[in-house]
C-alpha cells in the first residue's frame, strides 16, 4: 500500500501497490461482520499463550541450564541467584517497552507496533539458543544473555494489543467475570507447554546431551510459536471491525507521562490489588523448581510432571474464576483469594520442607490458588480507568503488577530461604497478599466492575 492511515490520520510508506490504501487492506482482511466476543477471546488466548510459553521456557532454563553453563566459578545456590537477577531484567524492561510501543502506535499503527514487538520477542527468545557458554568466552556470555532478556523485556511491553480490555468491553454484562478469565488460560497453557517440552528432554536425554544442545530446542520452538501467534492476531487486529471497536470504546494509546499525571492513584491500586495473585505466580512455577534442585533429591523430571499436574488444576481454577466473579462481583473475589493466600503463606514452610508428599500438596494447592486469583486479576487492571485512559492504563498498571510482585520474586524467596530459612518465602508472600486486600478495600477508586 502507498499510505497506511495511523490513529492520528498520519501516513507511512508501505510496500502495497499505489492503488491500494490501509482501508483496502484492512477489507481485505475483513469478514464484513460484527466481531464477537468468542473471536476476540480466541485472540487473547492464543497470544497470551505464545508470550507465557517464551517467559516460562527461559524461567525452566535459568534454573536448570543457566547457573552451571554461565557461572560455573561459583556454587549453584550462587549460580542460581545470578540467573534469577538477568531473569528480573525483563521485568525492569517491560515497562520502557510499554512506554517506546505506545508511541510507536501512535505514529506508525497498531499493526506495526505488534509486528515490531513479536519479531523482537520471537527473534531474542531463538537468540538465546545460540548463547554460548562462559568456557567459551567468559563473561561475553552473561552480557549477551543479559541483552537479550532485556530485549523480551521490551517486546512484551510492546506486545500489548488492547484485546483483553476489548474483551471485557464487549462482554455481555452478566458474563464479564467469565470473558475476564479467557486471556489468563494463556498462562497455564503455556506453562504447561514449556514444562511439558523440557520434561521430555530431560527424560530422553543424556545429561551432557541436555546440557550441550537439548535446552537449546524449547528457544527455537518459541520462535515458531511466535510466528503462528503474530498471524493469528495480526489476522484479527487489521480488520474494519476491530478498528472500529477500538475507536468505539475509545481504547487508543495516550501519552504515559499524562496518563501516569492524571491516574497515577489508578496505576498504583491497580498494581496493589492483584499483588497476591502475582507473587503466587512465581513461587509456585519458578521458585519451587530452584529449591528442589539445590535441596532436594527428588528427579526433575519426576517434579516437573507434578507441576504439570499442578498446572491442570491452575487451568481449572482459572475457568471457575469466571462463574465466581459473575456470582459474586470480581472485587469481592479477588478480595477472597487474597484471603486463601495469606493462610496459604503460614503453611509455605511446612509443606516444602515436609518431603515429597508435603512438596506436592504446595504445588497442587498453590496451582489451584493461582488460577482461582490469577483468573480475574485482569479485571483489575482494566476497569478501574476512564475510557480515554483504558488502553495505555491497563498496559502500565499490568507491568507494574509484574515488577512489583513477580519480577524479583525467585530472587528474594531463594535468597531468604537460603540464608533465613522457608519460613520468609512465607512472609514474602503474606506481604503481597496483604498489599491486595489493603488496595481493594481501602480505596473504593479501584472499582471492579461487577
Amino acid at each position: 500500500m502507498a499510505n497506511m492511515n495511523t490513529p492520528h490520520g498520519g501516513s507511512i510508506a508501505a510496500d502495497f501497490p499505489p492503488h491500494q490504501s490501509a482501508e483496502d487492506a484492512r477489507r481485505i482482511n475483513s469478514d464484513d461482520h460484527a466481531i464477537s466476543p468468542g473471536e476476540i477471546a480466541v485472540g487473547v488466548v492464543i497470544g497470551r499463550a505464545s508470550e507465557y510459553f517464551d517467559f516460562f521456557v527461559y524461567a525452566i532454563a535459568s534454573v536448570l541450564v543457566f547457573p552451571s553453563m554461565l557461572f560455573p566459578f561459583d556454587g549453584r545456590l550462587e549460580g542460581t541467584l545470578y540467573a534469577f537477577t538477568i531473569f528480573s531484567f525483563a521485568f525492569i524492561a517491560r515497562p520502557i517497552g510499554t512506554v517506546i510501543s505506545m508511541a510507536i502506535q501512535r505514529r506508525y499503527g497498531r499493526e506495526v507496533k505488534l509486528t515490531v514487538a513479536l519479531f523482537l520477542l520471537g527473534s531474542t527468545t531463538a537468540g538465546i539458543a545460540f548463547l554460548p557458554t562462559y568456557t567459551e568466552i567468559g563473561i561475553y556470555s552473561v552480557i549477551i544473555l543479559s541483552v537479550l532478556r532485556v530485549g523480551q523485556g521490551l517486546a512484551l511491553g510492546g506486545s500489548w494489543d488492547g484485546l483483553p480490555s476489548l474483551l471485557a468491553l464487549n462482554a455481555p454484562e452478566e458474563k464479564r467475570g467469565w470473558y475476564a478469565m479467557l486471556g489468563q488460560l494463556g498462562a497455564p497453557v503455556g506453562f504447561f507447554l514449556a514444562a511439558g517440552l523440557f520434561w521430555y528432554l530431560i527424560g530422553n536425554l543424556s545429561d551432557l546431551d541436555f546440557m550441550d544442545w537439548g535446552w537449546r530446542y524449547p528457544f527455537y520452538v518459541a520462535f515458531a510459536i511466535n510466528v503462528v501467534a503474530l498471524f493469528a492476531r495480526l489476522r484479527l487486529i487489521s480488520t474494519n471491525e476491530y478498528t472500529h471497536l477500538l475507536e468505539e470504546r475509545e481504547l487508543q494509546p495516550t501519552s504515559v507521562i499524562e496518563m501516569a499525571r492524571s491516574q497515577g492513584r489508578n496505576l498504583i491500586i491497580g498494581a496493589l490489588a492483584a499483588l497476591a495473585s502475582y507473587a503466587l505466580f512465581h513461587l509456585v512455577t519458578v521458585f519451587p523448581l530452584s529449591w528442589i534442585t539445590i535441596y532436594s533429591p527428588r528427579n526433575m523430571a519426576d517434579f516437573l510432571a507434578t507441576q504439570m499436574t499442578g498446572v491442570v488444576l491452575m487451568a481449572v481454577g482459572v475457568v471457575a474464576s469466571g462463574v465466581i466473579a459473575d456470582r459474586i462481583g470480581r472485587r469481592r473475589t479477588l478480595g477472597t483469594l487474597a484471603s486463601l493466600i495469606a493462610v496459604f503463606s503460614v503453611f509455605v514452610p511446612m509443606m516444602l520442607d515436609g518431603g515429597e508428599a508435603g512438596q506436592n500438596t504446595f504445588i497442587m494447592l498453590g496451582f489451584a490458588l493461582l488460577g482461582l486469583s490469577y483468573g480475574q486479576a485482569a479485571g483489575a487492571v482494566t476497569a478501574n480507568f476512564p475510557s480515554h485512559y483504558r488502553y495505555t492504563g491497563a498496559a502500565f498498571t499490568s507491568d507494574l503488577a509484574w515488577l512489583v510482585g513477580a519480577g524479583f520474586a525467585p530472587l528474594v524467596a531463594l535468597g531468604v530461604s537460603s540464608q533465613f530459612g522457608l519460613a520468609y518465602v512465607g512472609l514474602y508472600l503474606l506481604s503481597g497478599a496483604v498489599c491486595s486486600l489493603a488496595a481493594l478495600s481501602l480505596n473504593r477508586a479501584l472499582d471492579i466492575r461487577n
